[in-house]
């Protein structure tokens, strides 16, 4: 699949970077002290679990960025189901290289298949309806780039990727400003004067609220912890005025009945924070 835009060479190259120095600082002491600088070798990447394998094309960005003439050869690609025992990819190239970033490329790919694969599982529950899944800002803190990606890999949605790109009225929003109805038309001159390309969504909380955010012509309704009856009934009142969004505590099993409402959307939080990490293992092939 193509990469997202938010997943740009610029950013994935910061979050490498970074990551690197976290990781390595003044030196990879355990592979400076025991491996020969001109050694080459070859490692592959072996699935350990049934999972939908994501974070392959990253793996190769970060042997690159750290060694550019690391070799991938790829057998699995990102969003393709893996079994256990497969092998992903094999990586060639300098020993040292290889050693310093497996453990990066490891921890990326484990989280980003874990949620690829749990998006995976709960997009299958939404076959037969309009309704789309959402990740949310629920993820952390500096590889949000990789989840959100993952959450895509897997067939979901990306919701906004930060505060930046869509203006979401919350309950707390709503309760400093006093009103939805105000707080809506204050956005909306925000949005005009400051000449920004911004949809305006309002989180609800009852069917008052729903119509009220129905007046002020908010592009997106969320309908924030409602029971399902409720939340039928505020597609209803909405009528396609507006897009709906259905948020807050909806599990798997929740999934298909919610969507039956007619909502548009489904978003949940725990396809970046409630995931199981996928078992891989980078193994040496020795040439």
């Amino acid at each position: 699949m193509k990469r997202p835009a938010y997943a740009s060479d610029k950013v994935l190259k910061e979050f490498i970077k970074t990551a690197l120095e976290e990781d390595i600082q003044s030196g990879d002491h355990s592979t400076l002290s025991t491996i020969p600088k001109a050694l080459e070798q070859k490692a592959q990447l072996i699935v350990k679990e049934d999972c939908i394998l994501a974070g392959v094309e990253l793996a190769e960005i970060i042997f690159k960025f750290f060694d550019k003439n690391l070799k991938v050869e790829v057998f699995i690609k990102d969003g393709e189901p893996a079994k256990k025992g497969d092998i992903a990819f094999i990586v060639s190239g300098k020993a040292r290289s290889i050693l310093s970033t497996e453990r990066l490329v490891l921890n990326c790919m484990q989280r980003m298949s874990g949620i690829a694969t749990m998006t995976h599982d709960w997009n299958s529950r939404l076959i037969g309806t309009k309704t789309k899944l959402l990740d949310t800002r629920k993820t952390t803190p500096n590889f949000r780039v990789c989840e959100k990606w993952a959450v895509a890999i897997g067939g979901g949605t990306n919701h906004r990727f930060g505060l930046y790109d869509m203006i979401m009225l919350k309950d707390n929003h709503i309760d400093y400003n006093g009103s939805i109805t105000n707080a809506v038309k204050m956005a909306r001159d925000y949005v005009k004067k400051n000449k920004l390309k911004l949809k305006i969504e309002v989180e609800t909380r009852s069917l008052d609220e729903v119509k009220e955010a129905v007046a002020v012509g908010a592009d997106r309704i969320m309908f924030d912890n409602m029971p399902v009856e409720m939340m039928a009934e505020a597609v209803k009142i909405v009528n396609k005025k507006s897009e709906t969004e259905a948020s807050g505590g909806i599990g798997r099993d929740m999934l298909n009945l919610v969507a039956k409402t007619g909502v548009d959307f489904i978003s949940a939080g725990a396809l970046t924070h409630s995931y199981s990490n996928i078992d891989l293992s980078l193994k040496a092939l020795q040439i």
